[in-house]
């Protein structure tokens, strides 16, 4: 699959793994273009299987959050699965206290994610 300017993506078992590329997603220019290119995926294939990788992010704002729920209902309607996986505790922190982590299906590693799928 094709890189973009702020994710890799690539496919192992059907599964189309994304890794970022900016250890901080903050800006609202970013974060549109971070969406746009993960909507181009999930409207590329149904049902999607994929796995967020947050390996390189250290700052995620409530606007990128918003983002996520957006993408997490898209997947759900489609009858896709999302898993995201490797966030850090700072931004797992933030996933507690809204309770996202209620909502979004979570692993500590992509290789725990991988076996989900």
């Amino acid at each position: 699959m094709a890189d973009t300017q702020h994710i890799t993506v690539t496919k192992d078992n059907g599964v189309s793994i994304v890794q970022f590329a900016d250890r901080k997603i903050l800006e609202e220019l970013t974060i549109k273009e971070i969406e746009d290119e993960l909507l181009r995926i999930v409207d590329a294939e149904s049902p999607i299987k994929l796995l967020l990788n947050f390996q390189n992010v250290e700052h995620l704002s409530s606007a990128a959050l918003g983002t996520l729920i957006n993408l997490n209902d898209k997947i759900g309607k489609g009858n896709g699965r999302l898993i995201l996986s490797e966030i850090n505790t700072n931004i797992f922190e933030v996933f507690k206290i809204t309770r996202l982590n209620k909502l979004f299906e979570i692993c500590d590693s992509s290789e725990q994610a991988m076996q989900k799928f």
